[in-house]
């Protein structure tokens, strides 16, 4: 029998509640081999060392594997891990689960500045897709744009259709699923009841009915000792009662089941504790019978057949944001173009709602005035109370308004919405840009395959031995005995520093002086101002380029300016105040100035901000610092979302009650701990570099 390369969804149910037992370990970091294999390097208080392996490809798996099991870390990585890093990085993992009875596994991520669900979806072309809270996808491996779901960065992320689940079905659904076939027992259980074809053909042995047993031929007796097997599996797979085997067939691997199955008795099979070790078993042996068998050149036509697609599906995806800026643009222009109308509508709503009539009535007033032919109520086309907007046919185009403001603040949030669709725009333009390049580099592996007549030339070592080691391979820097030094000084290194989720350099000043510099030599057209609303914080810049480079057309992730908020409140008076959280803006650079109004005086460091300003609110004051090992060796800190990914190992700190100096040594002798080579950590780590990185004030090193 040919080998199982896909896990069911029985597997994936019996897995679900075997990985629970992860819950609550810290990602330390993610992988991405290929474009279909994730790792996630995760840290469990009791387990120690986790690797979690999710495979989408020909091969389609789930579990977690022995480190004696994982493939050595890829080079650099590409967009999709630097994403799960970004968001995932210090995060700890809060729930796993199968989604009702699909072969798709999702796994939730806290961390104090954002939740991440991670969809794994087990079936059909595989896919891994990253969201956010509000279940928008940030990234995913495939982009699926089908009449039924879309699964794309920018979309809300849509599961597909649901399945019946043949464990919670009552008697009376199978029966009737049953009845409405025109096939055999089997195949109806397979496909009518969600079973797929090896369980199916197990319950009806189990059963004792004859799989081929026509339907017609079928009743209430084999209904019912069919319903009972399954519910007795059900409450094993809820119960967590597994008993796994691992399959043989001539000493190689062909099956994995979280209990033994008469279907396979009689077959050589081995047993295990519990079914993820068994899982990690056949995968890996799997891997290597693969390994021993293949010898051929990379697919690169299917690589690159792929990677067109993918780039057809992302220029789609921009025709697509176009029309939806449009259509909100032409939304927002209709509202102006309709104004008294507008205005008339939402405010007949306004007044009959502060008098007290309910929406149903509102709604029914406005039918009985397009009947007797007003203008106004013959434009409007529904009421919702639940939402508290109202629809209305501007000159063909329905627009739906919210009936509690007036039509420049309705207009404005459809420009808004123009404007945000235009901005993921900007996003899908750099991610298509990526995959041109990954395009090309695939191209050009192809050529040199060709060229060395099978070998590529693609060392994993180039020999040098452990001083010269790959700046992005996965090396264990904390029990290396010697770490080698590698460091450079930096312009921005006497201001305070970091280098945000996304890549952008945030710098900020020490005290007035700073302040004012920054301002004067430093901010320039594309960069963002940031402030903390409290008194006594340092200037912030969100630098779009380096100072030596041409100015360009950037645009700053929502990300980016969020870290740079949280360390604008982190270096203030708020953490002086012993605080946990503050506010603070970001404007542009022409709204910053030192001119003050008539009569007013502003103090040296200080400025004048006029216009509108972006709020972040309650952001936490709290930060990391560490050190980084790789690509160079220095002291980092900043926003725990930004630092922690670049650090080998790091340290949270809020405020508290130790002085600065004080946290600043705590904070050395803890890292001088971790590292086997101690006088690395002296030399690039001292209590005095440290402290740069603190926050003025008091604080508290989080564990102690």
């Amino acid at each position: 029998m040919d080998p199982k390369t896909e896990m069911t969804s029985v597997d994936l149910a019996a897995l679900a509640g075997e990985l629970s037992r992860y819950e609550g370990a810290k990602v330390d970091k993610v992988y991405l081999y290929g474009d279909d294999l994730v790792r996630f390097k995760l840290r469990d208080y009791d387990r120690g060392r986790v690797e979690l392996l999710v495979e989408t490809g020909d091969v389609k798996r789930c579990h977690v594997a022995d480190p004696a099991n994982v493939p050595d870390a890829p080079g650099r990585p590409p967009e999709f891990a630097k994403t799960l890093r970004s968001r995932l990085a210090g995060g700890e993992i809060v729930d796993v689960a199968q989604y009702e009875f699909d072969r798709i596994l999702t796994f939730d991520f806290e961390r104090p500045d954002a939740n991440t669900r991670v969809v794994a979806e087990l079936f059909g072309e595989g896919n891994v897709a990253v969201l956010d809270e509000t279940g928008e996808v940030q990234r995913s491996l495939e982009t699926v744009r089908l009449k039924s779901r879309t699964v794309a960065p920018g979309s809300q992320y849509e599961y597909p259709q649901s399945r019946i689940n043949p464990f919670d079905v009552r008697y009376e659904v199978l029966e009737a699923r049953m009845e409405e076939s025109d096939t055999d027992v089997v195949r109806t259980l397979a496909t009518q009841l969600n079973m797929g074809g090896l369980y199916a053909e197990e319950f009806c042995t189990r059963a004792g009915v004859e799989k081929t047993l026509d339907i017609a031929d079928a009743g209430e007796e084999q209904y019912r000792a069919i319903y009972d097997v399954i519910q007795r599996m059900g409450e094993r797979l809820r119960s967590g009662g597994l008993d796994p085997r691992l399959y043989l067939e001539d000493d190689a691997v062909v099956d994995v089941t979280p209990f033994p199955l008469e279907e396979r008795e009689g077959m050589e099979a081995e047993a295990y504790d519990d079914f993820n070790a068994a899982l990690d078993e056949y995968f890996y042996r799997l891997d290597l019978t693969e390994d021993e068998e293949v010898d051929d050149a990379p697919d690169f036509e299917a690589e690159i057949a792929k990677k067109q697609r993918i780039i057809d599906q992302q220029e789609g995806a921009i025709d697509d944001f176009d029309e939806r800026a449009a259509a909100e643009r032409e939304k927002a222009e209709a509202v102006y173009a309709n104004y008294d109308l507008v205005a008339d509508v939402l405010s007949t709503i306004q007044s009959a709602r502060e008098e007290g009539r309910g929406w149903a009535e509102i709604d029914e007033t406005f039918l009985e005035g397009a009947d007797r032919g007003i203008p106004e109520a013959e434009a409007v086309r529904g009421v919702d109370g639940s939402e508290g907007t109202v629809d209305v046919d501007l000159d063909g185009t329905v627009v739906t308004l919210d009936a509690g403001t007036g039509p420049e603040k309705n207009a404005d949030r459809l420009y808004t919405e123009a404007k945000r669709i235009e901005e993921k725009k900007e996003g899908a333009l750099a991610a298509i840009e990526n995959t041109r390049e990954e395009l090309e580099a695939v191209k050009q592996r192809k050529e040199q395959w060709e060229r060395d007549d099978g070998d590529d030339g693609d060392a994993a070592d180039d020999g040098d031995g452990d001083e010269d080691v790959d700046e992005h391979a996965d090396v264990d820097w904390l029990t290396r005995q010697s770490i080698p030094v590698r460091q450079q000084d930096y312009w921005y290194d006497r201001f305070r520093w970091f280098e945000t989720s996304d890549g952008f350099l945030v710098i900020g000043g020490r005290n007035a002086d700073q302040n004012e510099e920054l301002v004067k030599n430093y901010m320039e057209g594309r960069d963002l101002f940031c402030h903390a609303q409290a008194h006594g914080g340092p200037v912030t810049l969100i630098k779009a380029t380096d100072p030596s480079e041409a100015a360009r057309d950037v645009t700053i992730p929502e990300q980016s300016r969020k870290e740079a908020a949280q360390f604008a409140v982190s270096y203030s008076s708020v953490w002086k105040d012993g605080r946990g959280a503050g506010d603070a803006y970001v404007v542009t650079p022409d709204q910053v100035s030192k001119t003050p109004e008539s009569g007013e005086y502003i103090e040296k460091g200080g400025f004048v901000i006029r216009g509108e300003r972006d709020y972040y609110r309650d952001m936490p004051a709290e930060v990391a610092v560490g050190v980084q090992v790789e690509p160079e060796t220095r002291v980092i800190g900043g926003p725990p979302s930004a630092v922690e990914p670049r650090a080998e190992t790091t340290i949270r700190v809020t405020p508290g009650r130790y002085a600065q100096n004080d946290a600043a040594m705590k904070c050395y002798r803890r890292l001088k701990e971790r590292f086997a080579d101690e006088g690395f950590v002296r030399k690039v780590a001292s209590a005095d570099l440290i402290q740069e990185f603190l926050p003025p004030g008091e604080s508290d090193l989080l564990g102690e």
